[in-house]
């Protein structure tokens, strides 16, 4: 299952899915210009998000009487890698 609330943080995630849409753009013939802009709204998106997900999870963890809640890591692509050779 994948979980969303890591990939969403994840500016990795983000930054390939700038790089997907910049790629899209060029191909169909759009503007520089127009494919940085859309860069920039992507990863201006991207911070709000994480920043909304962050703050969900800090009131998540003042509603349960200020426990504790651990947000696993990602894992980096090379990290994944290793473990499936290895495994």
């Amino acid at each position: 299952m994948i979980d969303w609330k890591a990939k969403l943080t994840s500016r990795k995630f983000w930054a390939a899915v700038a790089q997907f849409v910049t790629m899209l753009i060029l191909a169909f013939k759009g503007s520089q210009e127009t494919a940085t802009q859309v860069t920039a709204l992507i990863m201006a998106g991207a911070a709000v998000v994480a920043y909304i997900i962050g703050e969900g999870l800090i009131d998540a963890a003042s509603a349960h009487g200020g426990q504790t809640i651990v947000v696993p890591e990602v894992e980096s692509a090379e990290d994944a890698e290793k473990e499936e050779e290895e495994g």
